[in-house]
């Protein structure tokens, strides 16, 4: 990965950790629905921001968005600093950063087979089965994908 797009990301956590702070301050001025809707609104899109390219990273930037995660799942939970949210994790059904990463990805592989993912992504997503000369091979039965 270049280090100006590593440097994107980073710059793309400290963002989503502004807009935790901010909306802590003013959390109280909104309804909780409304307030969980606007750090849902916010936050996700920053941590699915390049989701592809986390995947085969390293623990450093995953880790980073996890710990964005985790302080505004205290925000929408009102708990303290060193209590647990996994159980809030679970009721406002976010999977945690290396879950979610993987899910994203699995959804984009779906949508290509399946022919909902756009044209340049569906191109290169391929079955081996349909690639000549290699439908006779055992992964060809296996559902398993040829990236051109």
């Amino acid at each position: 990965m270049s280090v100006q797009r590593h440097s994107s990301l980073y710059r793309r956590t400290e963002l989503s950790v502004h807009y935790v702070r901010q909306l802590r301050l003013i959390w109280s001025s909104f309804t909780s629905e409304v307030a969980k809707t606007l750090l849902h609104v916010f936050i996700s899109s920053c941590l699915d921001y390049c989701n592809s390219l986390l995947y085969s990273i390293g623990n450093g930037l995953p880790k980073n968005l996890q710990t964005v995660q985790n302080s505004a799942v205290h925000v929408v939970a009102g708990a303290r600093k060193f209590n647990h949210i996994t159980a809030v994790l679970c009721d406002l059904c976010w999977l945690p950063i290396r879950q979610r990463i993987q899910f994203k990805l699995a959804m984009i592989v779906f949508k290509c087979l399946y022919g909902l993912a756009p044209l340049y992504l569906a191109d290169d997503c391929i079955l081996v089965s349909t690639v000549a000369g290699r439908h006779h091979l055992r992964s060809a039965n296996t559902m398993k994908l040829s990236a051109q």
